[in-house]
C-alpha cells in the first residue's frame, strides 16, 4: 500500500479518528437533533389536529348560532304578530265602547230633548190657556169660571197636538 501513497498506520488513525467522532456526533448531536425533530413534528401534529377540532368546533358552533338567531327571529316575529293582534283587538274593543257611549249618550240627549219638549208644551199649554181666560174675561167683561174654561182650553189643546203630531 505503500506504492499507492497510502500509509496503513495514519489510514487506521483516521479510520478510527472519523468512526470516534461519527459515534460523539451521533451520541451528542444527531440523537439529540432527531429527539428535537420529532417532539416538533408531534407539535405540529397535535397543533394540526387541535386547528381541525377548532375549526369543526367552530362550524358546529356557527350552525347553532345560526339555529338559535332563526329561532329567536321567529320568536320575535311571533311576539310582534301578537303585540299586532292585541292593539286590533284594544282598538276594536275601544271602537266599540265609543260607539256603545256615543249611543247611550244620543239616547239620553233624545230623552232629555223629549222631556224638556214636553214640559215646554205643557208650559205653553198653561200660558195660553190662562191668557185666554184672561182674555175671554176682558172680552165679556165679567170674570169666567176659570176652572170649567181652563179645562175646556185643555181639552181643545190636546186635540190641536194630537192632530199636530199625527201630521209629522
Amino acid at each position: 500500500m505503500g506504492e499507492l501513497g497510502i500509509n496503513l498506520p495514519g489510514l487506521v488513525v483516521q479510520l478510527f479518528n472519523v468512526a470516534l467522532i461519527l459515534i460523539i456526533l451521533r451520541l451528542l448531536l444527531y440523537k439529540p437533533i432527531l429527539g428535537l425533530l420529532d417532539r416538533r413534528s408531534i407539535r405540529i401534529k397535535e397543533s394540526l389536529e387541535a386547528a381541525e377540532r377548532a375549526q369543526t368546533e367552530s362550524a358546529r358552533s356557527e350552525e347553532q348560532v345560526k339555529k338559535i338567531l332563526t329561532e329567536a327571529r321567529q320568536e320575535g316575529q311571533s311576539l310582534i304578530n301578537q303585540a299586532a293582534e292585541m292593539g286590533e283587538r284594544v282598538k276594536d274593543e275601544a271602537r266599540d265602547k265609543a260607539k256603545e257611549e256615543g249611543e247611550a249618550l244620543i239616547t239620553r240627549a233624545r230623552s232629555e230633548i223629549g222631556r224638556e219638549r214636553d214640559e215646554a208644551v205643557e208650559k205653553v199649554r198653561r200660558e195660553f190657556s190662562s191668557l185666554a181666560i184672561l182674555a175671554a174675561e176682558k172680552v165679556i167683561d165679567t170674570e169666567l169660571d176659570e176652572k170649567r174654561h181652563r179645562k175646556l182650553i185643555d181639552s181643545v189643546l190636546e186635540e190641536s197636538l194630537t192632530s199636530t203630531e199625527e201630521e209629522e
